[in-house]
């Protein structure tokens, strides 16, 4: 249970990376915009802590996304695997892929958000 727990602490944490960095934005930018040190920000995406919902909330917010994928990350809710929960794994696949510079994961990415929409 404890594997699980950290398991679903390091994907939450990789996950958020990956956002922040298909947004382009600094660890700091995303501490100021949603109120949460970047120190613990950074703990969080390193899979260290375990933010509250309300945190998760704000960095929802700040990154555009649903807080409710952050919540399923850490199990809070139900996979539902819907078309609508195959784009935030897209964008982070692409913010993941280490063979693409900084520019292409923009460009790769905003090419895939017009093809399907940013709802």
């Amino acid at each position: 249970m404890a594997d699980q727990h950290s398991e679903a602490l390091s994907d939450l944490g990789k996950y958020i990376r990956a956002q922040r960095e298909v947004a382009r934005l600094s660890l700091r930018h995303l501490a100021r915009v949603t109120n949460v040190s970047d120190s613990y920000l950074s703990q969080v995406e390193r899979g260290l802590y375990r933010p509250s919902a309300e945190v998760l909330k704000s960095i929802a917010e700040g990154l555009g996304i649903s807080a409710d994928d952050l919540f399923r990350r850490l199990g809070w809710l139900d996979q539902d695997g819907g078309e609508a929960a195959s784009a935030p794994s897209v964008l982070a696949a692409i913010a993941a892929d280490e063979r693409l510079s900084p520019a292409q994961k923009s460009a790769l990415a905003q090419t895939y958000q017009a093809m399907v929409g940013d709802s």
